[in-house]
């Protein structure tokens, strides 16, 4: 598989990535993680995402790996700090440390590649920074402590919003950006402002949730037959026509994703999140074909350009076919859409 630069770390990662949300307990546990990476590492995949908050990931990531013999010479590899003790501190700096040395713990390693700030952006989440506006709180002197000891190589930020991260990536202490949730065919707030400035300041830029966390991954012919409750008019009529699209093309929504965002100049890698090897397969035979052809592009620039900003109540995690409880927090939480992202 094609490899590209991680931007200034120099490091090089398949253009596919493991998301490690569903090698856990979420995806099947040990065994299914073990049948994923195998799969995933003989197709050319060097890249996993994991974070404490992906339920047991990284210790289902440590054992799996264990017992995989075709591993990568150099396997990349990312975690995350946040929500890790419960209750968890982001100012506290011995709390920090500890999540990391748990996460080098579990993962059987002595250095994490990319150590990732997990949703510093989210409402009411975490207040990570004592100066928010230049951006400085004790776990920058985290980072710089993990690094001078050797214990991570590269620091990274992750988030599903884009004014909030341009202005923590504008920081420039950053190697990497995880964007989740806001670049895929149909939703494009991080192609405005959040991606050209990830370029600038030469960061490996990481795409989460291609595929909406399922709400892109496959089709909802029976569900669209009339509108949802939580679905605006536009939404519904968009959604309608790039099915249209789909039928006219013999196209599926896997393959467009990801050959959607990996064609972005400044995407290094597209992760994909599985508890099925298939998946994997799928997205890599996708990047094979290279970017989409013109004509097609055009024609999805036209669709997402029915509604270019999210409405104000849509979910961030869109309940296609799951029970949606209105506005708020019952719709935000892990996704059920195993092999779906």
């Amino acid at each position: 598989m094609q490899c590209r630069t991680l931007g200034k770390t120099g490091i090089q990662v398949s253009t596919v990535a493991l998301g490690g949300l569903f090698t856990s307990d979420f995806g099947g546990g040990v065994q299914s993680a073990r049948d994923v990476l195998r799969r995933a590492f003989e197709l050319g995949v060097n890249f996993i995402d994991t974070a404490p908050a992906y339920g047991n990931s990284e210790e289902t990531l440590g054992l799996a790996l264990a017992d995989v013999n075709n591993i990568p010479d150099p396997l990349i590899l990312s975690t995350k700090l946040g929500g890790r003790p419960t209750p968890f501190d982001p100012r506290n700096a011995s709390q920090l440390l500890a999540s990391v040395e748990e996460s080098l713990r579990l993962l059987k390693r002595e250095c994490i590649d990319v150590l990732i700030i997990h949703e510093p952006d989210r409402p009411l989440q975490y207040a990570w920074w004592t100066d928010p506006q230049r951006v400085i709180g004790p776990v920058s002197q985290v980072l710089d402590q993990l690094k001078q000891a050797g214990k991570i190589r590269y620091t990274g930020v992750g988030g599903t919003t884009v004014n909030e991260m341009l202005h923590v990536i504008q920081s420039g202490y950053f190697d990497v950006l995880l964007t989740a949730f806001n670049y895929s065919v149909l939703y494009r707030e991080a192609e405005l402002e959040l991606l050209p400035a990830a370029q600038k300041l030469g960061m490996g830029v990481i795409v989460g949730s291609a595929m909406q966390q399922g709400g892109l991954a496959k089709r909802y012919d029976a569900q669209l037959q009339t509108r949802p409750a939580w679905m605006s008019k536009a939404r519904h009529e968009q959604f309608l026509e790039l099915y249209r699209f789909l039928d006219e093309s013999g196209l599926t929504l896997p393959e467009i994703g990801v050959r959607f965002a990996a064609a972005h100049p400044a995407v290094s890698t597209v992760l994909v999140g599985t508890s099925k090897p298939s998946h994997i397969e799928e997205a890599v035979a996708a990047i094979e074909r290279g970017p989409l052809p013109k004509e097609v592009q055009a024609r999805l620039d036209a669709i997402a350009a029915m509604l270019p900003y999210r409405p104000f109540e849509e979910p961030m995690i869109l309940p296609m076919d799951r029970p949606y409880f209105g506005p708020g927090r019952a719709n935000t939480g892990v996704g059920i859409a195993v092999g779906e992202l």
